[in-house]
Formats: C-alpha cells, sequence, structure tokens
C-alpha cells in the first residue's frame, strides 16, 4: 500500500484524462495520474488530427498525447504508467488498486474512455490509421475524392456513411443482415443518398494492402462467395465499450449500456467521484469535448476539496 493519501487520483490518459491532470495540477493538488499501461487512448491509433484547435498543420495523434502529457508533468502531476483494475469507495478515503499497489485520495476522476470494437483481423490492425479508422467524425476530411465502406448497420453505421459523403466519392455499407437496426429516418436518409450503397448479408473477411488500404474482401455469409472491393478507407461502426470493468462492485452508476451516469456537472452518484471523456459520453466522442469534459472535472474535483 502507498500510504500517502492523494488529494486527487485522476484514472486514465486520453485527452480527458490529461487535461484534468494539467488542470489539477495548476490547482496545486498535486494529482496522481494512473495513466495505464498503454496511455494516450484512441488518439495513440490516429494518424493525423485536423480539428484540433490551435495546430494550423496537422498533427499526429501520439504526438498530441505526448505533448498533452509532458504539460501536464511539467505543472507536477505525478504519472504512472499502471492499469487499475479494482477501486474501493466505500469510505470517505477513496481507494484504487493499480499495478500491484493500492493508492489512497480524497477525491478520484474517473477518465477511462471507451475502445472502438474491431473485427480482429490482423490486415485491420496492421492497416490502423492508414485508411483502417473508426471515428468518420474524426478523419472523413482525408478521404475526399476517394471510395470508402463503413461496416455496420446500425444508427452510427448510417449516420457515419452520411457524414462521409459530404467527402468521399462513394460510401457502401456492409452489412451482416439483409436488414438494418437503425432508427427509421437514419435508414430513410441513407437510403435516399445517391452516394451511399448497400452489400447485405455480408462481412468484411479481409482488408487489402501493404501500406495503406487498397481494397476490401467482402465474404457473403448465405452464399460463401468473396469479392475484393476497390476502396480507400475502412470505417468501423460497430460500437463501442466503455472501460468501465474495473468499476464491478464500486457502487458507481452505470446505465445499460456500461457508462457511467452523471448526476450533476461531472459528478458520479458517489461524493468525492468524478467522471469525464468517452466513459460517460456516447454521443460526441471528439478529442476536444473530452478535453473539455476533463477541464470541468477537475474544476469540480477542485471546489469539492475546498468545500470538504
Amino acid at each position: 500500500m502507498d500510504t500517502k493519501v492523494h488529494k486527487l487520483i485522476i484514472i486514465g490518459s486520453g485527452p480527458a484524462g490529461l487535461t484534468a491532470a494539467i488542470y489539477a495540477a495548476r490547482a496545486e493538488l498535486s494529482p496522481l495520474l494512473l495513466a495505464g499501461v498503454s496511455y494516450g487512448g484512441q488518439l495513440m491509433l490516429t494518424s493525423d488530427v485536423g480539428n484540433f484547435p490551435g495546430f494550423v498543420e496537422d498533427i499526429k495523434g501520439p504526438v498530441l498525447m505526448e505533448r498533452m502529457l509532458a504539460q501536464a508533468k511539467r505543472f507536477g502531476a505525478e504519472t504512472l504508467l499502471d492499469d487499475v483494475t479494482a477501486v474501493d469507495f466505500s469510505g470517505d478515503t477513496k481507494k484504487v488498486i493499480a499495478g500491484a499497489k493500492e493508492y489512497q485520495a480524497e477525491a478520484v476522476i474517473i477518465a477511462t474512455g471507451a475502445s472502438a470494437k474491431w473485427l480482429g483481423l490482423p490486415s485491420e490492425e496492421r492497416l490502423r490509421g492508414r485508411g483502417v479508422s473508426a471515428c468518420a467524425n474524426c478523419d472523413a476530411f482525408f478521404f475526399k475524392g476517394k471510395d470508402v465502406i463503413v461496416v455496420g448497420g446500425g444508427d452510427t453505421a448510417l449516420e457515419d456513411a452520411t457524414v462521409l459523403t459530404k467527402f468521399a466519392s462513394s460510401v457502401t455499407v456492409v452489412v451482416r443482415r439483409d436488414v438494418l437496426k437503425a432508427s427509421k429516418i437514419m435508414q430513410k436518409r441513407a437510403t435516399e443518398n445517391p452516394k451511399i450503397k448497400f452489400v447485405w448479408d455480408s462481412a468484411v473477411a479481409e482488408i487489402l494492402g501493404d501500406e495503406a488500404v487498397t481494397g476490401a474482401r467482402i465474404k457473403n455469409l448465405k452464399t460463401g462467395a468473396e469479392t475484393d472491393l476497390p476502396v480507400q478507407g475502412v470505417f468501423m461502426a460497430i460500437g463501442h465499450e466503455p472501460n468501465t470493468k474495473f468499476l464491478a462492485g464500486s457502487g458507481v452508476e452505470l446505465d445499460e449500456k456500461g457508462y457511467v451516469k452523471i448526476f450533476s456537472g461531472s459528478r458520479t452518484n458517489i461524493d468525492g467521484v468524478f467522471v469525464s471523456g468517452d466513459v460517460h459520453d456516447h454521443v460526441y466522442r471528439q478529442a476536444i469535448t473530452a478535453a473539455g469534459a476533463g477541464a470541468a472535472a477537475a474544476i469540480d474535483a477542485e471546489r469539492w476539496l475546498m468545500h470538504h
């Protein structure tokens, strides 16, 4: 056990966690940032970021995260690259288990984000950030005049497809069944869009290309037939999973999809425990909104500590 009782522990190190660390450190809370073995969140899988304010030229996702981490450290945030495996929020002093050690704090910010669901193909992992993406709002701009596919049949898939039509020449939606799960209004918008077409009863069997995506092998799930589709982009829209498994038994309230519930500002249902970023936000999922939420959580935590 680490016998020191920290004023604030921040769990997670994406844009939300790192911004919270910057604000908390500047407020002289001396935060302990439990960043995880793989710090940086989903931006570590993003090649070029062109929509984060302050950067006239595109910046690499990992470089942006490195700068944010360095900024947090400059203001005095203590950082440990350990994964949090469990928490105990039952007492006035919050307990957090990371690595093989227990840490204690008066307040905690949960900023562990959410992970996009992937197909699990080796080619998908190899070409991630080089034509394979899970964020149309983030990356659509880079596919001007190109042909792309979207994998999925729900609201997210059709919304992504619609966003992509503003830039791409054509968008093909690959659906595992012969019907869509999306809402009627989203179906109407997508089916009436001349740039969007559908491939039914099918799945992506392989993503083609060496240095960048050049195509996708589509398998018909009923006949087994495979067809190579020449595309330059593959967008996954099969859902996200909030990183909340470590909260099991903690008493922190989650919604039906596993996202942390917010009750006021950035407060959870447990006094002294706050939340920010994609671990509660399943609507916007942007680096800038996560960063803003991280700042808000740090300010809420500072005010809470001041009154307690």
